[in-house]
């Protein structure tokens, strides 16, 4: 149990949520609530927003019975944060200029000594003559370089609480690009120290992500995470779940007659956990039976949803 932690959900303000942005929402409160933690909500958008999508997604989490402590943290208004962020990496010697086009990665990433997916290291080695030819020339053309993660080891581990002690390959990741916009990488560490968030529980796409932002945290001095990487949810294709699958989102569902309690039973059918589990039609009765090991139980298989 950790009463001071924090754990957390962070949508983007995308669009509307679907059933498994909804479930990942469920079981980060879960999670928190299970683990003696609070939970709040922090709404990424660094990126793309759709007009509208922050207040429709949390009008749509409170309609399931989910509320977080404490206010809602908007990642856009923590700017001045990332930048010290910047500067404190910067100061450290964990930062470098790349120069790369996304062509230039392309090609070099087919190199068999990267991960895939992973940045090949094309300008960590420029020399200071070779960095500032290079700044010259982007000058000229009005424009600045990207800013990356001079990664100081190759591995990193970090503890899952669903898939164990995890080690994987820590990549030099941007953390400003080249338009002088924070990255989400840099934001997602830094936001979440600044929340006290010690459990992050989110999709299982992103574990392999783990290893390189706990190595950032470290590099920035902050605590490291533990971390809870949970299912996707799939469509009968086996691709991940989208608003093009039909009537997959909240908004969609009510529309069609389908009721709060049949959602948050279809949610907990999905989990696997037996008769008690799948039982629960409302949010406080699934909290109340996902205790920290039901949830430890959880399946690792991906939920594959055909319709309610």
């Amino acid at each position: 149990m950790n009463p001071q932690g924090s754990g957390r959900f962070a949508p983007s303000p995308t669009g509307d949520l679907h059933l498994g942005n909804l479930r990942t929402a469920i079981l980060a409160s879960a999670w928190a609530r299970a683990t003696g933690r609070r939970c709040v909500l922090r709404v990424e958008d660094l990126d793309r927003v759709r007009a509208g999508s922050t207040e429709r997604q949390l009008e749509q989490l409170a309609q399931l019975g989910l509320h977080y402590d404490g206010e809602v943290l908007i990642q856009t208004s923590r700017h001045a944060a990332h930048l010290a962020a910047l500067d404190t990496l910067a100061n450290k010697g964990h930062l470098f200029e790349c120069f790369c086009s996304r062509k230039d990665i392309r090609e070099a990433a087919s190199a068999p000594h990267t991960p895939p997916g992973h940045y090949p290291g094309t300008c960590i080695g420029l020399t200071e003559d070779e960095r500032a030819q290079k700044r010259e020339e982007f000058a000229r053309q009005g424009r600045q370089p990207a800013l990356r993660f001079r990664a100081p080891v190759d591995t990193w581990e970090i503890f899952d609480e669903l898939h164990g002690n995890y080690t994987g390959p820590v990549d030099h990741v941007v953390l400003r690009r080249n338009d002088g916009a924070i990255a989400y990488n840099l934001a997602v560490v830094v936001d979440d120290a600044f929340q006290g968030v010690d459990q992050v529980t989110r999709g299982d796409d992103l574990l392999s992500q783990a290893p390189t932002q706990a190595c950032l945290g470290s590099a920035l001095g902050l605590p490291q995470p533990i971390y809870v990487h949970v299912p996707l949810a799939l469509n009968e294709k086996g691709e991940r779940l989208a608003k093009r699958d039909g009537a997959v989102t909240l908004p969609q569902l009510t529309e069609l007659g389908v009721e709060i309690p049949q959602i948050i039973g279809a949610i907990a059918q999905s989990l696997g956990l037996g008769e008690q589990v799948g039982a629960a039609r409302s949010l406080e009765e699934l909290l109340d039976v996902l205790d920290y090991e039901t949830l430890k139980r959880m399946p690792l298989e991906p939920w594959v949803f055909s319709g309610i």
